[in-house]
């Protein structure tokens, strides 16, 4: 080979390097991209060098652990930042409700001391209706916390669907252009790992790459959203379980919508929203509402064993929310179910779920949700079931199939309704026998403040504390647990970079060798010319 040849060649190679360099300096600062490094082999015997390959340097292995762990930052951020809202509400001393509930037994002790004073007896009225009003603000916040928890799952759901197409797509781009060149530009493979990356920062996927060098990508227990050059999206639905929760539809090759399990779907901010709600916004919203039950059912009955000023016996002094009950949209069969209060000592913050075991014979599991535990019950003579603190009435049992599903919420959303029910001071049945001066009922209301009325275990003092002391140590466990997982994420994605990443000055280095490389090249043909002209010469 003319050493012409060669200096071409090595000009070939000192000019694709410099490209790479460029290419290399120009992104450091974009998002996704991976180092690229010009490799050079020496030329067949003729002699030379050419360019073996254009490598993007891209380690698949620390890229999964790098995506995995930002999953699970991304899943703890998420529930942190909810799980904080509700941890500053409750704590907040002088919002909360232990304050208000001091205050209403305040005013009952002022009350005893003067039974007849109408200044006393509104102050009754008052405290009753501040606390009444709290409980329904308390309950109100985390409701639109629930409204929002849904509206977020929708977004999440849309960008996870909008980046599973775009990876589909370049799936196809990316084997197009290994069918026409041979290799996949660079650029598309970078595209589609930072797709990749987005991705599990929103929900947990398995990626598996083909022999094509295809990413297959799956969800939950295996459901794919992207397969080839296909994607399968996700739908935020409502449960056929609880039409108020927001859930994860999943529409598969059939074009059936199959409602997913939430725990199966624990990575990602996703996740996280699905995993607070869950394990700390029902459970909350259950206790405030298992407080508010708690307290109005025994001011209520001990207000309604006494008399007020005119002699009548009392009535309910507060108001609360009736239980839900729901029927499973998938039922086969035609059963109805409705729900009231029963045994209050009874009354739990969980839901609970109804199978129909043995339908004909009216056989049911009662499973509660918060903790799995599962008892066997059959319907009474008059279609009823009791179980935590709630009488439930199956309407149309013999239309019942067996495999129907039932949710019951003894409490949730009972705070949100509770109301003061007496506005006139002299209603309030302060006495045991109604005379002016009688204190002996008022006493009662008093001292039920130090009595275990909350599940037949707590004050109700003390189950706001358990339950802002549970709420503020969940908070906190989630905290240093995000703040170890963010570690983990910066050690991973530092291991990344050292790989992938642009090193300015690297590169500065590299630009000014590669410079030096192209010179002498340049310098080798110049040199093949002028002795080319010499030998022109000598004829």
């Amino acid at each position: 080979m003319s050493i012409f040849s060669i200096g071409l060649s090595g000009l070939n190679a000192a000019q694709n390097a410099l490209n790479t360099t460029s290419n290399n300096i120009s992104n450091v600062y974009t998002d996704g991209y991976n180092r690229e490094l010009t490799l050079l082999g020496e030329r067949n015997a003729s002699g030379g060098v050419q360019v073996e390959d254009i490598q993007r340097q891209y380690d698949y292995y620390v890229a999964d652990q790098l995506n995995a762990a930002n999953s699970k930052t991304a899943a703890l951020d998420a529930y942190q930042t909810q799980v904080a809202q509700i941890d500053d509400l409750l704590a907040n001393s002088e919002s909360g409700l232990a304050p208000l509930m001091q205050d209403f037994f305040s005013a009952l002790e002022d009350l005893t001391g003067a039974p007849a004073d109408s200044a006393a007896r509104q102050g009754v009225i008052g405290a009753a209706d501040t606390l009444s009003a709290q409980f329904r603000a308390f309950d109100g916040y985390l409701q639109d916390m629930r409204d929002g928890v849904n509206g977020q799952i929708g977004d999440e759901i849309a960008q996870i669907n909008n980046s599973a197409d775009q990876i589909a797509n370049l799936n196809r781009e990316i084997a197009l252009a290994k069918a026409k060149t041979g290799e996949a530009p660079n650029s598309l493979l970078n595209q589609r790992d930072q797709l990749v990356a987005e991705l599990s920062e929103r929900i947990d996927v398995e990626l598996t790459i083909q022999e094509s060098g295809t990413y297959n990508l799956s969800i939950g227990n295996g459901q794919p959203i992207v397969a080839g050059t296909r994607s399968f999206g996700l739908e935020a639905i409502a449960s056929s379980a609880d039409p108020s929760r927001t859930v994860v539809g999943y529409r598969d090759s059939a074009g059936n919508l199959v409602e997913l399990e939430e725990e199966n779907l624990g990575g990602g901010s996703l996740g996280g929203l699905l995993t607070f709600r869950r394990e700390t916004l029902d459970k909350t919203q259950n206790q405030i509402g298992q407080l508010a039950v708690s307290f109005a059912a025994a001011i209520n009955e001990q207000h309604s064993a006494g008399f007020d000023l005119d002699g009548n016996a009392g009535g309910d002094l507060l108001s609360v929310g009736e239980p839900r009950a729901f029927s499973n949209d998938g039922n086969s069969g035609g059963a109805s179910i409705s729900a009231e209060f029963g045994d209050i000592d009874q009354l739990t913050a969980a839901d609970y779920q109804l199978r129909a075991t043995d339908a004909a014979a009216g056989e049911f599991e009662i499973t509660r949700l918060d903790s799995g535990e599962s008892v066997t019950a059959t319907l009474d003579a008059n279609g009823q079931l009791s179980f935590g603190g709630v009488v439930v009435t199956i309407a149309d049992a013999g239309t019942l199939a067996d495999g129907d599903t039932f949710q019951v919420q003894p409490a949730r959303g009972a705070a949100g309704a509770m109301e003061n029910l007496i506005r006139d001071t002299g209603a309030i049945a302060a006495g045991a026998g109604g005379g002016s001066g009688d204190n002996e009922n008022a006493l009662a209301l008093q001292e039920l403040q130090d009595k275990l009325l909350v599940g037949g275990s707590a004050t109700f003092s003390g189950a706001y504390a358990a339950m802002v002391s549970d709420v503020g140590s969940r908070a906190n466990i989630v905290q240093v647990n995000l703040e170890a997982q963010q570690g983990l994420s910066e050690q991973l994605s530092a291991v990344q970079q050292s790989e992938s990443g642009v090193n300015l000055d690297e590169e500065a280095a590299n630009l000014i060798r590669y410079q030096q490389y192209y010179q002498a090249n340049a310098k080798v043909i110049e040199t093949a010319a002028t002795i080319m002209d010499s030998i022109l010469g000598l004829r």
